[in-house]
Formats: C-alpha cells, sequence, structure tokens
C-alpha cells in the first residue's frame, strides 16, 4: 500500500503554475527524494499534501484513502526554518509543541534521546547549533510518534557537520521502519539518503523511480581510430555496452557501473584489424546525469 499518491496535481497562482500535473506515489518504507533546482514545486507539493495549500486541480491520497484528520495525525511535517522560543529549553519547546498537537507529551524524552540532545534537553535554544536546532525540529515531527515525515529541505544551511548528523538522523528513522519524504536540490544528499526519487522541473515530473535506477552512475569507455568509419562498423560487434554516442573524432561507449574493461576493449579491436590511437574510462558524474534529466 502506498504512503502517498498523487494524481495529475496541479498548482497555480495567477499565471504562474508552480505544478503541472505531477503524478507518482511513494511506497511505504522508503526514504523518497522530492528532487530538483529551486523554483521547481518542491515546496510547493509538500505544502499541498500537507494541507497548507489547496491544488488547482488533481487530487492525492494518503495511505491509499481521501485524505482526513486521522490521516495527518500519523504524518510529522517540518516545511520552515525551526520556529521554537529562545530563551526556553528543548523540553519545554517541545511541551508547547505537545500542547499544541493535543498528543505527543510522554514522547518528549523519547524523542529527544533519537535525535541525540538529551544531553542537551535543559540547554536555551539560543545556544543551539544550527544542525541542533533542526534536529529539535525533527524530534517535534517526532511527537506523537507519526508514520511519516515530510521533511522540507532538512540540511538546508547547515555547516558539513550538521549535514553529516541530519543525514545520520534520516538513515536511522527509515530503519526504525519511518517513511521519510523530503525535498531537497543538493544532488548528493538525495543519492546518500534517499531510496526513491521524484525530479522536478519547473513544475513538471521529469522522472521517478528508484535512486540507484534514476542518477545511476556510469562508465564510459573513449576509442579512437584513423578510420572513424570503420571503427563505428566494427563496434556494432561490440558487446556489453548498453550505448554509444559519437563526440568529434571518438566514440564513446556507455557501460553499467563497473562493468567496462579496457583490456577487452582494446583487444576486440585489434582482432578487428584496428589500431585505436585514443582508448580512455571515464565515470559519468551523478551531476552530469542530473544535469542531462533536468536540461
Amino acid at each position: 500500500m502506498p504512503v502517498l499518491t498523487i494524481e495529475s496535481l496541479r498548482k497555480d497562482y495567477g499565471r504562474i503554475q508552480a505544478l503541472k500535473g505531477v503524478s507518482f506515489s511513494v511506497p511505504k518504507g522508503c526514504v523518497f527524494g522530492i528532487l530538483g533546482p529551486n523554483g521547481s514545486g518542491k515546496t510547493t507539493l509538500l505544502g499541498v499534501i500537507s494541507d497548507i495549500l489547496k491544488p488547482t486541480a488533481g487530487s492525492y491520497k494518503l495511505f491509499d484513502e481521501e485524505p482526513a484528520d486521522h490521516h495527518r495525525r500519523q504524518i510529522g511535517t517540518f516545511l520552515e526554518t525551526p520556529n521554537f522560543y529562545h530563551y526556553l529549553s528543548a523540553v519545554q519547546n517541545l511541551t508547547i509543541s505537545a500542547a499544541i498537537k493535543q498528543r505527543g507529551e510522554d514522547d518528549i524524552e523519547k524523542v529527544l534521546e533519537t535525535v541525540n540532545l538529551a544531553q542537551r534537553k535543559n540547554s536555551r535554544f539560543s545556544t543551539y547549533s544550527l544542525g541542533m536546532k533542526q534536529r529539535l525540529a525533527i524530534a517535534s515531527c517526532l511527537l506523537g510518534s507519526p508514520d511519516v515525515l515530510v521533511l522540507d529541505e532538512p540540511t538546508n544551511g547547515l555547516d558539513p557537520v550538521g549535514i553529516a548528523e541530519t543525514r545520520e538522523l534520516i538513515k536511522k528513522l527509515a530503519q526504525q521502519g519511518k517513511t521519510i519524504i523530503m525535498a531537497s536540490h543538493l544532488l548528493d544528499e538525495v543519492e546518500k539518503v534517499c531510496t526513491h526519487v521524484a525530479i522536478l522541473k519547473k513544475g513538471e515530473l521529469v522522472t521517478t523511480g528508484k535512486v540507484d535506477e534514476i542518477l545511476a552512475n556510469e562508465d564510459i569507455v573513449e576509442v579512437g581510430a584513423a578510420d572513424l568509419g570503420r571503427l563505428q562498423q566494427a563496434a556494432r560487434q561490440l558487446h556489453g555496452y548498453s550505448s554509444m554516442k559519437q563526440s568529434e573524432s571518438i566514440l564513446q561507449f556507455y557501460y553499467p557501473l563497473g562493468t567496462a574493461n579496457l583490456e577487452n576493449v582494446n583487444r576486440f579491436f585489434f582482432e578487428q584489424n584496428i589500431v585505436l590511437n585514443h582508448l580512455q574510462l571515464k565515470k559519468k558524474s551523478l551531476e552530469s546525469k542530473f544535469f542531462e534529466l533536468t536540461n
């Protein structure tokens, strides 16, 4: 059963179309990344499924049913910069959050332990680093033990240490069985944390699926020879590559990551009486794959 199913979702702001008929589903138990450049519609999408914004058209389901209050109580949401009382401690701030939500007061000690803030639970919020403030916001989301967490740019503005801590926390929560839906414009963050991804560009869905399939790295083998036409003809008999492209005076063979073997390629062309004057192995970066998808 999918946690979230979106069907032809559209959101207009006057003439501006923030979402243009987006459709995808989020499987239970996954870490689902909504990836795209700034302005691609990520935050708008999270706002709609969190019932903060009303869609112009289309629909969505939570837990395979029409959204209702009891569904939303199973979702913890973090959409903005952490907003707590600076002069109060973590415990005091979470007590207020639990009172507003009308649930989760008995969870305060547990969630502080989960986000690794138990030792600083009585410290004022104003003394926290930005990373600690982000983790306290996630602790607030965990009050009431929701099945699903919705996080908008959870590592935004953090230093490398804060990013690493937040990533480990997300992985930890996923291991505990939480379904996590997170928006990010950082490709590296999605690749390291998420199991599934939907890529948006200017309000449109570019692609969706498992991260290791959508954002897969590839080996690129470049070959060149004096007679390019003969090289191309012989290349049709070469096995193992998924696609071939010509770039100026060389051919590029794309192999699944880790499967390219230069010695075998060289031997193949030598047996075809073709002497290579260029043979090089390159890695296709995640960045180039992302730009290929979004451009």
